[in-house]
């Protein structure tokens, strides 16, 4: 079970789907020479680089956030028995860990009362629905789901193009339900929960900012995958719509956070997930907090 931490009145911890080797870096960071990859090996590894397989260590998981009042869950990594043959290692899925390590947390599916999308990609929606009887229906039943309106209005579109089965069975599903809200990437939902906005990734992708300036922290989302794009911010992944927009996000979010006692709670990097940055010649580090 993750411990979590502590900011003020909230309580932040993980939900772990699964933390593996997946993807291998030169193909996942397109400008990333092997040159380069070799110079920061030693550092990488183990724990953001698998020594065994080369392939970048990630871990896909939620953050809870818990307030005085409501129980917020940010992102929904992949989901089971989602048809997803471009991801065969996420294809019809059939794990128990996430809704295990919810558990462990003392939480149910009913507990939840917010969803907050950071964008709405395949490791970042796939829980919220479930299978029942056939057919997708949310896996929260009491909680409202917020997505950034103008993130939904760029997949809907997509999806009119060109059918997505994320969008068909992890996104329409909870809309057709009745349960979201579409909000601005300015939404704020109280003075210790609020979105701001981090284009790139994804064109109206947002990050969410938690408790109060002294005492905060930002879960990240994808702004950033891997610790070498701290070091490097300027290296973007394969799947950022605008690779020049995400470098330029991610080095003003580090600009931001650096040598400040703001934690920031990554969506992919390896366990714990979390650390305060630190300058790094021309870049980045992030300094674990346990």
């Amino acid at each position: 079970m993750d411990k979590g931490f502590q900011l003020g009145e909230l309580t932040i911890q993980r939900v772990v789907e699964e933390e593996r080797p997946i993807f291998d870096p030169l193909t996942f960071f397109p400008t990333l020479t092997s040159e380069l990859l070799a110079e920061n090996r030693d550092w990488l590894q183990p724990k953001a680089l698998d020594p065994e397989t080369g392939k970048l260590m990630l871990c896909i998981q939620s953050w809870v956030v818990r307030t005085p009042h409501h129980n917020i869950l940010i992102d929904t990594c992949v989901g089971n028995d989602k048809t997803r043959p471009n991801h065969p290692f996420w294809h019809q899925m059939k794990s128990e860990a996430y809704m295990r390590n919810l558990a462990a947390l003392g939480l149910g599916v009913g507990d939840i009362d917010f969803v907050m999308c950071t964008h709405l990609h395949v490791d970042h929606v796939g829980w919220n629905t479930r299978l029942e009887n056939g057919r997708w229906v949310p896996s929260f039943p009491k909680a409202r789901y917020l997505f950034a309106k103008e993130e939904y209005a760029h997949w809907e579109r997509e999806h009119a193009k060109a059918p997505s089965p994320v969008f068909a069975d992890s996104v329409l599903p909870v809309v057709e339900a009745g349960r979201v809200d579409f909000v601005t990437n300015d939404y704020q939902m109280n003075d210790l929960v609020k979105l701001e906005s981090t284009p790139g990734h994804t064109p109206d992708h947002v990050a969410v900012r938690l408790g109060k300036k002294g005492a905060d922290a930002l879960a990240t989302g994808d702004l950033i995958h891997s610790p070498l794009q701290a070091r490097y911010p300027e290296i973007s992944m394969r799947a950022d719509s605008d690779p020049v927009q995400a470098a330029a996000t991610r080095r003003r979010v580090m600009e931001c956070a650096c040598d400040t006692s703001t934690i920031l709670c990554f969506g992919h990097f390896p366990s714990p997930s979390r650390g305060r940055i630190k300058r790094w010649g021309n870049g980045f580090r992030a300094e674990a907090v346990d």
